[in-house]
């Protein structure tokens, strides 16, 4: 139902604004398509004045958390794991401790997008580090409780933790 072009005034007319709005849903975040003219539009929006079109987002925000790592292009890194992190991983939903980890790859900080492969070099999951590429080269065949000893401190216990973690294969 929405229109194409927008006028002398907009660009790109209702349908770049449903557009955006549901890319943005995509994200867990829901949208107010209003007129921008409005007197103190956004004002009275945050107050709760129900002005414009609410659209409501159906994805909760922690499963667009985990979409956006799947969909994640450009990885600066990946860790190896062995065959028992692998089962842990894929099969108990697991986090993924330092002692599984065989090796690391790439020049990665802690927050970024890695990628885990199995044994065979396969991609298994994505997640989010909790240690830098230098760090985790560290840790590697170590349990978590020698991580304060080996880096002078600890973040976590996991080199990725199972909510910042998603399956892949």
């Amino acid at each position: 139902m929405a229109g194409g072009a927008g006028s002398s005034i907009g660009r790109g007319g209702m349908i770049t604004k449903v557009l955006a709005a549901k890319r943005a849903a995509g994200s867990g975040a829901s949208t107010v398509i209003a007129w921008g003219r409005e007197p103190d539009c956004l004002l009275r929006l945050v107050q709760g004045e129900i002005i414009g079109t609410l659209l409501v987002a159906p994805t909760q925000k922690s499963q667009a958390r985990k979409r956006w790592m799947a969909d994640h292009l450009q990885l600066r890194g990946a860790v190896s794991v062995d065959e028992g992190a692998t089962i842990k991983l894929r099969e108990e939903g697991k986090s993924l401790l330092p002692i599984g980890m065989t090796g690391v790859e790439g020049d990665f900080s802690r927050g970024e997008v890695i990628a885990v492969r199995d044994p065979a070099g396969v991609e298994i999951a994505r997640g989010l580090a909790n240690y830098a590429a230098a760090e985790a080269r560290m840790l590697c065949r170590k349990p978590s409780s020698e991580i304060e000893k080996l880096l002078g401190y600890m973040a976590e216990p996991e080199m990725i933790h199972r909510t910042n973690l998603v399956v892949t294969r």
